[in-house]
């Protein structure tokens, strides 16, 4: 039997900040964070981290691990021009910052700019915030105004969608225009928590149980199209990568 001090060690690292991860043991994963996620972790996205850990919504942001991975995977693809849909303090979009290159350009968008400008002094101090065009309000209205222009189809290289899983299929019918030919589009919390294979009676929070059934639509429906290859990875809460092809 796990002794006290073990079993509060384990309960501890359940209430870690942007603890999501999907593998069985706490203890791995500590391991993983331990040893190639923290000590690499800049020092801006650290403070951010630990600034968003005050917030009472904290479990909205991405990550640690997570983060290192968009921040090593935007650097592979070369991108230079992206997009985010959801923001919260901006844990991913200053990993995506940092990534880019000097003139690169990360269009930004959240319903709540309160949540945002938590994060903002980090960001500003590390010295990318010209990389930000932030937007607030709903993101749907701001892709179909893009989209009236021709020059921006196929102009992102990257964007990454972490918002309300109830349009994360209208997002998807839009982005497939806006992002180029070989660009990536990146939906995160596509595990949703593990519930994607509960059954429907199991025991969860509302808000698991509300948006369940579109993480589960979303994820046959990106399964069946054609038009993107596919990958779908268990980090943080399950993020699933589209390549556009078609």
């Amino acid at each position: 039997m796990a002794s006290e001090s073990t079993q509060n060690g384990e309960q501890r690292r359940h209430q870690e900040v942007g603890h999501k991860s999907l593998l069985q043991s706490d203890a791995l994963y500590q391991y993983i964070l331990e040893t190639s996620v923290y000590p690499r972790e800049p020092e801006a996205m650290k403070e951010l981290r630990e600034v968003t850990a005050k917030h009472p919504w904290n479990l909205m942001t991405t990550s640690a691990d997570e983060g290192q991975f968009l921040g090593m995977l935007l650097k592979l693809v070369n991108a230079k021009n992206t997009m985010e849909i959801g923001v919260y303090t901006g844990y991913s979009l200053l990993a995506t910052a940092l990534a880019l290159p000097d003139d690169g350009k990360i269009l930004a968008m959240d319903i709540n700019r309160e949540n945002y400008e938590l994060g903002l002094p980090v960001i500003e101090k590390a010295g990318v915030a010209h990389k930000i065009d932030f937007r607030e309000g709903p993101a749907l209205p701001v892709l179909d105004k893009l989209l009236e222009d021709e020059k921006n189809h196929g102009s992102f290289d990257f964007i990454f969608v972490d918002a309300d899983k109830d349009n994360y299929l209208n997002y998807h019918k839009r982005l497939l225009d806006l992002v180029k030919m070989g660009g990536l589009i990146a939906y995160d919390n596509t595990l949703w928590n593990g519930s994607v294979v509960a059954p429907p009676d199991a025991p969860m929070r509302k808000y698991i149980r509300y948006y369940r059934d579109f993480v589960i639509e979303l994820n046959k429906a990106l399964a069946a199209d054609e038009r993107i290859e596919i990958c779908q990875l268990p980090v943080g809460d399950g993020v699933t990568l589209c390549r556009r092809i078609k």
